[in-house]
C-alpha cells in the first residue's frame, strides 16, 4: 500500500511545504506551520516518513544496487525537499530529513566512487567536495544565528548568558547527576528553571541529573533494544522495499537519539531535535509512532517460518 501510493505522498508533501512558504504561520522568526483553523501542524514532520517511503519505492523497482536513473531521481527529490524545508528556515530538520533519504540510498547499495579502482583519489575528491561545500555554506547559505550556534559549540563560555546558556546549563545538569542522580523532581537545574526547554529538547539533561548515570544507561539500553529489534525485523523481511524502508526508519530513529544527546552534551550544535519517546510534543510523537507502525506492519506481513518451507 505504501509503495503504491508513494509518488502521491511525495507530491502531497511537496505541495504542503510549498503552502508553508506561501501561506504558513510564523513563530519565533520561522515560518514552519500551516494553520487550518481547527488544527495547526508542521508539514516537515510528515516528510520524516514520506521521504523514506518514496525513496525506497523508487530504488526498489529493479534489482539492487540501483541503476543511475533511479539514483538521480532520488537525489533530486531529496535535494528539493531539503531546500524547501531549509527555506522556512529549519536547517536542522532539513538535514535530518535529507539524511533519511541518504540512508535509503546507503542500504540499497549505492556507494560514492568518483574514479574507479583508486580509493585514495576518491577520498581526496570527496574531501575536496565536502570542504568546498562547507565553505560555500558558511559564507553564502548559513544565517547569522546558525553560524553563532556553531561558534558557540566550540566555546560556549564566550556567551554564557546568551547563545551558550543552553549548553552550559545542560552540562551542569548532566554533570551534577552523578551515579544515582538527585532523585525524581529533585534536580536543581530543571526544577528551578535554570535549564531551558527541559521538557522538550533538553529533557535528556533532566534524566541525567535526576536519575544519574544508571538512569541514562537504562534509557540507552532500552533504545538499543528497540533499534536491534527493528533492524532484525527489517532485514528478515521478504521484499526489497520493506527492507529498505524498515532499515532506514530504524537508522533515522537512532540518528535522532544521537543528535539530541550530542546536542545536550555539547558535542553537536543546538538544533530543535526532540529525544524520541521522551520529549514532550505531539507532532514528533505521531511521526515516530507512524514509523514504528510501518515496521510492525512489515513484521506482520512476513510469512511465518513454518509456512516458508512448504
Amino acid at each position: 500500500l505504501f509503495r503504491r501510493y508513494s509518488p502521491y505522498l511525495m507530491l502531497f508533501g511537496i505541495f504542503l511545504l510549498t503552502l508553508v512558504l506561501l501561506f504558513g504561520s510564523s513563530s519565533g522568526g520561522a515560518q514552519r506551520w500551516l494553520d487550518l483553523g481547527f488544527v495547526r501542524f508542521q508539514p516537515s514532520e510528515l516528510m520524516k516518513v514520506i521521504v523514506p517511503i518514496a525513496i525506497a519505492s523508487i530504488l526498489s523497482e529493479k534489482t539492487l544496487p540501483p541503476k543511475p536513473l533511479p539514483i538521480l531521481i532520488s537525489i533530486v527529490a531529496i535535494i528539493a525537499i531539503v531546500l524547501l524545508i531549509a527555506k522556512q528556515p529549519d536547517l536542522g530538520t532539513s538535514l535530518l530529513i535529507g539524511a533519511s533519504g541518504v540512508y535509503v540510498l546507503f542500504f540499497s547499495g549505492v556507494r560514492v566512487q568518483l574514479i574507479k579502482y583508486n580509493n585514495w583519489l576518491n577520498f581526496g575528491l570527496i574531501s575536496t567536495l565536502i570542504g568546498g561545500s562547507g565553505y560555500i555554506a558558511w559564507n553564502y547559505l548559513l544565517m547569522a544565528y546558525q553560524k553563532k550556534r556553531i561558534l558557540t559549540l566550540i566555546d560556549p563560555s564566550s556567551d554564557p548568558l546568551g547563545a551558550g546558556y543552553h549548553i552550559l546549563q545542560s552540562k551542569i545538569a548532566i554533570g551534577s547527576g552523578g551515579l544515582l542522580g538527585k532523585g525524581i523532581e529533585q534536580g536543581s537545574q530543571s526544577q528551578l528553571n535554570f535549564l531551558p526547554e527541559h521538557t522538550t529538547d533538553f529533557i535528556f539533561a533532566v534524566i541525567a541529573e535526576e536519575l544519574g548515570f544508571l538512569g541514562v544507561l537504562l534509557l540507552l539500553s532500552v533504545y538499543g533494544l528497540i533499534i536491534y529489534r527493528c533492524f532484525i525485523i527489517s532485514f528478515e523481511s521478504e521484499d526489497t522495499f520493506s527492507k529498505l524502508l524498515g532499515a532506514s526508519l530504524t537508522l533515522i530513529f537512532f540518528t535522532y537519539i544521537f543528535v539530541n544527546i550530542g546536542m545536550v552534551s555539547g558535542l553537536l550544535p543546538v538544533v530543535g531535535v526532540p529525544l524520541p519517546l521522551i520529549s514532550y510534543g505531539g507532532s514528533s510523537l505521531i511521526t515516530l509512532m507512524s514509523s514504528f507502525g510501518i515496521i510492525m506492519s512489515i513484521r506482520k506481513h512476513k510469512t511465518p517460518s513454518y509456512l516458508s518451507n512448504l
